[in-house]
């Protein structure tokens, strides 16, 4: 059974950085892609980055590259998002889940599963 819980977000300065982090409490963890993804107010929920299971691969949005890492640790059964140079544009609620694509890793949210209840990141300028 896959439970993920989200933790890490707070209120942060332009510029600052957090680490988020994704627990799962299953045993299976280290066989799922797995995948971050956000949503502000009055938007959306979007895709922010994606992890293979091995940790080999990973993809990104365009919003995320150069400032956003994905990584993962199977033995802590956790996944992890370290954001630098976060942007008032960051703020949203970050949500983890299981990429259940059948092929590669996914941009498209419904192709994710066992949402996590997600953290709160806040960017002020």
């Amino acid at each position: 059974q896959v439970q993920l819980v989200e933790s890490g977000g707070g209120l942060v300065q332009a510029g600052d950085s957090l680490r988020l982090s994704c627990a799962d409490s299953g045993r299976t963890f280290s066989t799922y892609n797995m995948g971050w993804f956000r949503q502000a107010p009055g938007k959306e929920r979007e895709f922010v980055a994606a992890i293979s299971w091995n940790g080999g691969s990973k993809i990104y949005a365009d919003s995320a590259k150069g400032r956003f890492t994905i990584s993962r640790d199977n033995a802590k059964n956790t996944v992890y998002l370290q954001m630098n140079s976060l942007k008032p544009e960051d703020t949203a609620v970050y949500y983890c889940g299981v990429d259940r694509a059948p092929y590669g890793l996914s941009k498209i949210q419904w192709q994710y599963g066992h949402w996590g209840q997600g953290t709160q990141v806040t960017v002020t300028s």
